[in-house]
């Protein structure tokens, strides 16, 4: 029996449960006829063809009245097969709906899937007439209601934000603490021991590689592999299944929930650029079936031909209205919807590039965000660039962005490296990059600064691998940046010489300190705190396996050490305000306060003078953010603890006199890289002749005259560093003892499990001191902070306060 239809409405796009029935409603400018395929419950057998009836506003509408959550479908676009024009319209060819919610099946490759004739002497101007259904997924009606309690936004503010670059399944398959059956998925990742653990660091916000539903691209598949980093999304507005234990969208929802009431937020990795449908030679999947035209950006001399400034294939055409509609429509979802707080744009200058082609900071989509009510207020980071013409854009995307740094990362890396002729770009980096960033009023938070992110080496490679080692991708070792900066201190990839050893070990601490002690906003890879390897493979993108998973059970004592230090340096960074203003720093002098808010010092405790910065063989450089220096807009005083960096990039000790500072009576030692079991901090005098040793980092805080405001802010670094020298993170196996409810989960959801990487710290911590209790992700007092110690480590000690360092390696 025929199922029923009326007219329904045009709006909102998609499949719409409304209570009573399904509105569908899909955009198409030059289609002539749309039919709705109705599919069984696993989408195997279509049951029946409906045309939509109506067509109002270049939406094609219709609704069924006996239609429920759960209906599986897709559609069939009648139009011209023109290409020549920009059509590729064909009915044989099953398309999904872009405003999908939730898919059903996988995309299985076939010859059927592809417009034109594969083969056939006229190319893509040929017309298959195949059915593709069979080897599509489809798509499924749901019902987006959900309960979400008490859920709020952590809302950090973005001078505190730190950022944590993990995949949901690379981060928790190999979890001991999480059952097996949630192992790489959305519940896996929400998993008390992963929470706690990640809160532990004192991490902020968790930043989630591609979690839209993607398709794997079929050379990978052919070659054993998959498309693991997901940058190929299909859907917009559906979270992958391949990341789901139980295959509901509420699955997802939990996860944020879980995260928010840990105080953590969630940014999502999204990728509105290209489509998996490629050139004129690529598959009809969806849009390109819809609308193809309309959808994608081609050459205005011949529109059979695709645009590609992504090098994927094609380029999704941003400029037009419909599809900056279906964008922030999807972005608005998963901000209202899911409770997402935040989105990092794969390849953003597409985002901006207007019809003409150039980007426009002013476009027409970036425009639509910034006076959306609701994206507006999310946490907006633009990785800018791509690779079309003028497609470097660091520094060039409007107020209220943040962008992806790179930067920072190369001038760091090459400064530890030991390039010449570093120092004063370097200054700039420390500071935010005012140089790129300080325009229109945005804030040093503008800039994510990092060192190492998923598409390179990761940190221990960075320090391990002078070349690049990516056999296992199947290019012959071609794939993957050839220039990393990276530098392996002797030995090309593992080795068991204890002096290589240790020097990694101290420049990965160097790197870390640097990052977490720049102004800008951070961001760490997951698992570099640990000491995760690629083996040298810095273009992992195709690797589902332990080369991209976090080995929870193996981790070393140097990693175990590395991650106790990390810990500390977050600690650091939120606890000292200076080190992460929300107003750039110049080193201009304040007349009426007397202050100059950044001072460079050279080894001789004096002002850097221009000699200095233009050596090309310095390479020792002091930097005193003084925290008298005015914070805000509002002209006053700062009552902030001055700080003291020093940084020595040379392979031997330099002797560095510690200055005298207005207000002061010594100085306070709170990090030496190359002493990370240091716990209690050490004073120092003024003109104190402190030896840092070759390739190290120092950290001191000002110990003030009198009962000075500066000096709450010391003694509570010196009261936290005593508490979590009493709370190691402990690295167990899963509880022996655990109940189980008979599903292997233990206990009724199975994501409330006692057993946890960090049980000990988990229990240690109940009915211990109120700071200690305070959530890290709560970051509204600057009391809140991560706890733990540093892990011992033997290495060559700098000067200790009692004598000369010994030689370093």
């Amino acid at each position: 029996m025929p199922s029923r239809v009326t007219e329904g409405r045009p709006f909102p796009l998609g499949a719409t449960w409304d209570g009573l029935g399904v509105n569908f409603a899909l955009f198409s400018v030059h289609a002539t006829k749309v039919e709705l395929c109705i599919f069984d419950s696993v989408g195997e057998v279509e049951i029946e063809r409906i045309a939509l009836p109506e067509y109002t506003d270049e939406i094609w509408h219709g609704y069924l009245p006996d239609a429920r959550p759960g209906t599986v479908y897709g559609y069939r676009v009648y139009g011209p097969y023109d290409p020549g024009n920009g059509h590729r319209f064909n009915h044989n060819k099953m398309v999904l709906d872009p405003y999908a919610k939730a898919f059903v099946g996988n995309l299985i490759w076939d010859d059927s899937l592809f417009g034109y004739t594969l083969g056939h002497a006229d190319g893509d101007l040929s017309f298959d007439e195949r059915d593709s259904a069979p080897y599509m997924p489809k798509c499924r009606v749901v019902d987006t209601a959900y309960t979400w309690g008490r859920d709020r936004r952590p809302e950090i503010p973005w001078e505190k934000t730190i950022f944590y670059e993990t995949h949901v399944k690379g981060y928790t398959q190999l979890h001991p603490a999480i059952p097996p059956e949630l192992r790489g998925t959305y519940a896996g990742l929400s998993h008390t021991a992963v929470i706690e653990y990640i809160k532990s660091l004192g991490i902020t916000s968790i930043e989630l590689l591609p979690i839209h539903f993607f398709v794997d691209d079929k050379y990978l598949l052919d070659k054993g592999l998959i498309n693991y980093w997901g940058y190929n999304t299909l859907g917009f507005f559906a979270p992958d299944p391949r990341y789901s234990a139980t295959d509901r969208i509420e699955e997802f929802k939990e996860m944020v929930a879980r995260f928010h009431d840990a105080g953590i937020e969630v940014i999502l990795d999204v990728v509105y650029n290209h489509t998996p449908e490629g050139n004129e030679m690529g598959p009809t999947l969806c849009f390109k079936g819809i609308d193809n035209k309309t959808y994608y950006k081609m050459y205005h001399e011949n529109n059979r031909y695709y645009v590609n400034d992504t090098g994927c294939g094609n380029t999704v055409d941003l400029s037009h209205g419909r599809v900056i509609q279906l964008v922030t429509d999807s972005l608005r979802y998963w901000v209202e919807e899911m409770h997402v707080d935040g989105f990092r744009f794969d390849l953003a200058t597409i985002l901006g590039r207007e019809a003409w082609g150039g980007f426009n900071e002013n476009g027409a989509f970036l425009n639509s965000i910034r006076q959306d009510p609701v994206l507006s207020r999310v946490k907006l980071i633009a990785e800018p660039w791509d690779i079309g013409l003028g497609g470097y854009q660091v520094g060039r995307f409007a107020p209220g962005w943040a962008e992806w740094n790179d930067t920072y990362r190369d001038t760091v890396r090459e400064y530890w490296r030991g390039d010449s002729g570093k120092l004063p770009e370097l200054a700039s980096r420390l500071t935010g990059s005012g140089d790129i960033f300080n325009r229109l009023g945005r804030k040093p938070w503008s800039a994510v600064n990092f060192v190492t992110a998923h598409d390179g080496f990761c940190l221990h490679d960075l320090v391990s691998y002078n070349e690049k080692h990516n056999w296992d991708n199947g290019e012959e070792n071609r794939d993957g940046a050839n220039d990393n900066a990276s530098w392996n201190h002797g030995a090309e990839g593992p080795t068991d010489d204890p002096h290589i050893r240790a020097l990694r070990e101290r420049t990965k601490r160097n790197f870390l300190a640097t990052l977490l002690f720049s102004q800008g906003t951070p961001l760490i890879l997951a698992g570099d705190e640990l000491g995760r390897t690629q083996r040298g493979n810095n273009n992992t993108y195709c690797q589902d396996n332990e080369l991209n998973w976090v080995d929870w059970e193996n981790i070393t004592d140097d990693g175990k050490s590395l991650m106790e230090f990390t810990r500390r340096l977050i600690w650091l960074r939120q606890t000292f305000p200076v080190l992460r203003r929300n107003r750039f720093y110049t080193g201009e002098y304040n007349e009426e306060f007397g202050v100059k808010d950044v001072t460079w010092l050279n080894p001789g405790g004096g002002e850097m003078p221009m000699e200095a910065w233009l050596d090309g063989n310095s390479r020792c450089l002091g930097i005193m953010f003084d925290g008298r220096a005015q914070a805000t807009g509002v002209k006053r005083k700062g009552t902030d603890v001055t700080v003291l960096i020093v940084i020595n990039a040379h392979h031997d000790i330099v002797s560095f006199k510690l200055p005298p500072a207005v207000g002061g009576a010594q100085w306070q030692l709170f990090v030496d890289t190359n002493q990370p079991q240091q716990v209690s901090p050490l004073l120092f005098d003024f003109d104190h002749i402190y030896d840092v040793t070759g390739r190290s980092l120092l950290l001191f805080a000002l110990k003030q005259e009198g009962n000075m405001p500066g000096n709450d802010i010391v003694r509570q670094a010196e009261k936290f560093i005593e508490e979590i020298a009493e709370t190691p993170i402990a690295i167990a196996v899963p509880d022996i003892d655990e109940p189980n409810d008979g599903n292997g989960s233990g206990g009724a959801t199975g994501l409330n499990r006692k057993r946890s990487i960090l049980g000990h710290l988990a229990r240690a911590s109940v009915g211990s001191t109120a700071s200690m209790a305070a959530s890290i992700g709560n970051l509204k007092e600057e009391t809140d902070s991560p706890t733990s110690p540093l892990a011992s480590e033997g290495e060559t000690t700098g000067d200790s306060g009692e004598g000369k360092a010994e030689a370093s390696t």
